[in-house]
């Protein structure tokens, strides 16, 4: 395995016990996957947050969100029989599965890209409506002119979809609804249009037939998306062998996009690579990493809320140098350099 992450020697750079709770009755439990940009002179992630109530004697409580974004609290007891709580990470009862944690995404700000704070005045983003009543996770930041575009992964009991928010200030948002019904998520769009289409690179789960592989999309206005092709599947005894999905929006350079994935395998251990694509057709893939470029294999990336775990989907770019922020194990927001020069070399060998 090639590991080619330069990380930052005292990572993790945020932990649960560095922010606050959204409410009395709630305690972190995780910090995941944020996205990033940067705004009037500053360094940002919009970190997902995942939470969990405060537990009673002899029930079993777990969160949602209502129609206003407020948290409502579900009490199941524990003896009763229609109670399925085999699960750490999501529950049944009547035959209607629930999450044990609802995540919301978090604004926090730096003047350096490594200390960050939690700005009371910076608005947070929680689950609204029937399809985010689970909570909304994993956002991608794609800046294209003066508009920020927010794709993010809706969650409910009608499954699992891509939602759409855009924002120039980052206090007034636009919501669009969901762009990419259930089941997709990893959606990142492109900070540039080609041939002035939008173009977008999501995941669509096919459990039957088919994978969980990378599609592209394209959009003459960035909300409704078509003419889908897929282009980068799963491969057997890779890194990438079970699932894989885009991570931030991809970097143009002088040799196409540069797309930095997750992979993972069917013992669910996550890992990072690279994809090449064609600067005027990005459904053309010119090369892909054969290894990956970052594997989990320090102590907070291997043990945490859920282990073997390295996942990104937010950077900023400085000249050559990637500033990539990661999820570690489920659990802890890592920092990490890659040169784009150096990663291109790895993928045109």
């Amino acid at each position: 395995m090639t590991d080619i992450a330069n990380r930052y020697k005292n990572n993790p750079i945020l932990s649960p016990k560095d922010l606050k709770s959204s409410a009395d009755n709630m305690i972190i439990e995780c910090l995941l996957n944020p996205g990033a940009f940067e705004f009037n002179g500053k360094k940002w992630l919009l970190v997902r947050v995942a939470e969990r109530t405060i537990q009673k004697q002899g029930l079993l409580s777990v969160p949602i969100y209502n129609n206003s974004g407020k948290v409502k609290i579900l009490d199941f007891d524990l003896n009763d029989p229609k109670l399925n709580a085999s699960d750490s990470r999501i529950i049944q009862y009547d035959g209607v599965d629930y999450l044990t944690t609802i995540s919301h995404l978090r604004l926090l700000n730096s003047t350096d890209g490594i200390h960050f704070i939690d700005d009371p005045d910076c608005t947070s983003l929680f689950g609204e409506g029937e399809y985010e009543s689970y909570g909304i996770e994993d956002c991608r930041v794609s800046q294209i002119e003066d508009t920020y575009y927010l794709t993010y992964t809706m969650v409910s009991s009608n499954g699992v979809g891509v939602g759409l928010r855009t924002t120039k200030d980052w206090k007034n948002f636009e919501k669009k609804g969901m762009i990419f019904s259930p089941h997709n998520k990893d959606c990142a769009i492109f900070e540039e249009k080609i041939n002035d289409k939008f173009y977008a690179l999501h995941r669509p789960s096919s459990p039957e037939l088919g994978g969980n592989y990378i599609w592209l999309a394209e959009s003459l206005d960035g909300v409704h998306w078509g003419n889908h092709k897929c282009i980068a599947k799963t491969r057997e005894g890779k890194f990438d062998s079970k699932r894989l999905g885009a991570g931030a929006a991809p970097i143009k350079t002088d040799m196409g996009w540069l797309e930095i994935y997750h992979g993972a395998t069917k013992e669910n251990r996550y890992c990072l690579g690279a994809l090449l694509l064609d600067l005027k057709d990005p459904s053309i893939v010119i090369a892909r990493s054969e290894e990956p470029i970052m594997e989990p294999k320090e102590i907070f990336e291997r043990n945490g809320f859920f282990g073997e775990v390295i996942f990104t989907n937010g950077h900023i770019i400085e000249g050559d140098d990637i500033q990539m922020y990661y999820g570690a194990a489920d659990q802890f927001v890592g920092l990490a350099t890659f040169s784009i020069s150096e990663l291109l070399k790895t993928l045109l060998k």
